[in-house]
């Protein structure tokens, strides 16, 4: 059994195609076909069901695409680990992030860069947390930050790094008047776009809400946090972000952010790898980095306010005052 006859098999499951197979790994389709055909022969089973295209793996072919992305990813493994010990972590590492948190692994991996200048870095967002944790099992992926529950998900390593916190967006003070905090059943009444079931951050509102007896059913609703802040931005809507995104996204206009209370609702953030021994180098030195990283820390201002802000001592937060770039009420 060779490593080739794996790459190809697994490469015609992702593709499910065998002329698209072929062509991703650089072979003509006769050369993989039988490739394939001699890596059946060998394990005395039907891998793939063949018809005049590709129609689907066996049962068979099923389990053994799981054992044969694990054997090649422990060779990726070992290849990486020999490259490490002679000149360093390099090659590319593939982090997943949910659409919450896809702002925040800039810290971790500008100093994962920093540390490992020959490493790049391939980020996947937007993912609901079955996938991320799919694409790990999969080894699809190396690492990834998300909502996951650490007390869950076997087979993969699951570290906390740092919890959400709920603030209400919003823009001008049509929707809401000016205030420090707003509750939850007060926001329940407002006209809101909120992110998409699928999202993890979604579930913690919904549970907010639930807790207080509200029935939400937002007008607007999508996977994209950029779309969120721009239905926000109209002044129409009303919506529920993670407090890290003030760190990332600047404020525009009169976007501000009130802090939601009764109930202190906190969605906790952890990362994941593959649990298996040795592992990824490359997973393992990023996870390193992420768990010393200050993710979540609250003291921040926007880009363009440092010059009318103030310091709030019982909050530990940098309170913008000027209404051309925004503000977070705390």
């Amino acid at each position: 059994m060779l490593l080739r006859q794996l790459e190809y098999f697994v490469a015609v499951a992702r593709e499910r195609h065998f002329a698209h197979a072929a062509e991703a790994c650089y072979v003509s389709q006769p050369a993989l076909s039988a490739s394939i055909a001699k890596l059946e022969r060998e394990l005395n089973v039907t891998l793939i069901n063949r018809g005049r295209n590709f129609e689907g793996l066996t049962v068979e072919g099923e389990r053994l695409v799981v054992w044969a992305k694990r054997v090649l990813a422990v060779h990726d493994g070992l290849v990486a680990e020999a490259a490490a010990l002679r000149s360093g972590i390099s090659g590319v590492l593939r982090l997943g992030a949910g659409p919450t948190v896809s702002a925040t692994t800039a810290l971790p991996i500008a100093a994962f860069c920093s540390l490992h200048p020959l490493a790049r870095v391939k980020v996947s967002s937007h993912f609901p947390t079955t996938e991320l944790v799919r694409q790990l099992r999969c080894f699809e992926l190396d690492a990834a930050i998300g909502h996951f529950d650490v007390r869950e998900h076997a087979g993969l390593e699951l570290v906390p790094l740092y919890e959400e916190q709920c603030v209400l967006l919003v823009a001008g003070k049509q929707l809401v008047p000016s205030a420090g905090t707003i509750t939850w059943s007060e926001a329940a009444q407002l006209p809101l776009a909120l992110l998409a079931p699928e999202v993890g951050f979604r579930q913690f509102i919904d549970n907010a809400f639930a807790n207080v007896g509200a029935a939400v059913v937002p007008q607007i609703e999508t996977d994209s946090m950029a779309s969120l802040y721009a239905h926000v931005c109209t002044g129409a809507w009303a919506s529920v972000v993670p407090h890290t995104w003030f760190r990332s996204i600047p404020m525009t206009g009169a976007m501000r952010g009130l802090r939601l209370v009764e109930p202190d609702q906190r969605a906790p953030i952890a990362i994941a790898i593959h649990a298996s021994a040795p592992g990824s180098a490359a997973a393992r030195a990023f996870l390193n980095v992420a768990v010393g990283a200050p993710l979540g820390r609250e003291d921040f201002t926007y880009a363009g306010c440092a010059a009318d802000s103030e310091y709030d001592s019982d909050s530990d937060l940098i309170v913008a005052s000027t209404a051309v770039r925004g503000s977070f009420v705390a």
